[in-house]
C-alpha cells in the first residue's frame, strides 16, 4: 500500500519582513521596484514547504478556513532564492490555488481543476528542491492567524 505525507505549509515569518523591508525602503527614498520585481503587497505573507522527500505524487489540499473569507496561494519557481535576489514576477507559478469560504458554507471551496494541476506542479518541482516558497494572498475576512495549510502527497517508494 502507497504510503501518505502531508506537509503543512508554514509562516516564514523573519522572509516575511525582509521582503516587507525591501518595499518600506523603495518607499522612503521614493524608488520603484526593479523592472519585473514582484513586491510583497500588504495583505500577504511568505509561507514555505519543506520535503523530506523528493519522489511525491500529489494527492490532495488540506486547506481550513476558520472563518469566511478568501485565500489565494501562489508558488514561486525553482530559481528564487529569496536571500540573495529579489522575487521576479516571472518566478510566479501558474495556475495559483484559490481557496475560499462563503459566510453560509462549512466547507472551504477551490477551483478544483487548478487546485490539482497546482498540486502536480508542486511535486515535480519537489524532485528537484528541498524547500519552496508560496505568496499566501488573504482577502475578504481571511487572516494568517485562521488560515492553516497543507498538501498530501503519496510517496513513491
Amino acid at each position: 500500500m502507497a504510503k501518505q505525507t502531508e506537509l503543512p505549509f508554514r509562516l516564514d515569518s523573519q522572509l516575511t519582513e525582509v521582503m516587507r523591508l525591501r518595499v518600506q525602503s523603495l518607499q522612503q527614498r521614493s524608488q520603484r521596484r526593479q523592472e519585473g520585481e514582484r513586491l510583497l503587497r500588504p495583505d500577504e505573507a511568505v509561507y514555505r514547504l519543506d520535503f523530506s522527500q523528493q519522489s511525491l505524487r500529489f494527492s490532495h489540499w488540506t486547506v481550513r478556513l476558520a472563518q469566511p473569507g478568501r485565500l489565494t496561494v501562489t508558488a514561486t519557481s525553482q530559481l528564487w532564492t529569496p536571500d540573495l535576489t529579489h522575487l521576479m514576477t516571472r518566478q510566479l507559478l501558474e495556475p495559483a490555488g484559490v481557496f475560499w469560504r462563503g459566510p453560509a458554507d462549512a466547507a472551504v471551496s477551490c477551483y478544483e481543476a487548478d487546485a490539482a494541476e497546482f498540486g502536480e506542479r508542486i511535486a515535480e518541482l519537489a524532485k528537484v528542491r528541498k524547500v519552496m516558497y508560496f505568496l499566501f494572498g488573504f482577502a475578504d475576512g481571511c487572516s494568517p492567524e485562521s488560515v492553516d495549510g497543507a498538501i498530501t502527497f503519496t510517496v513513491d517508494s
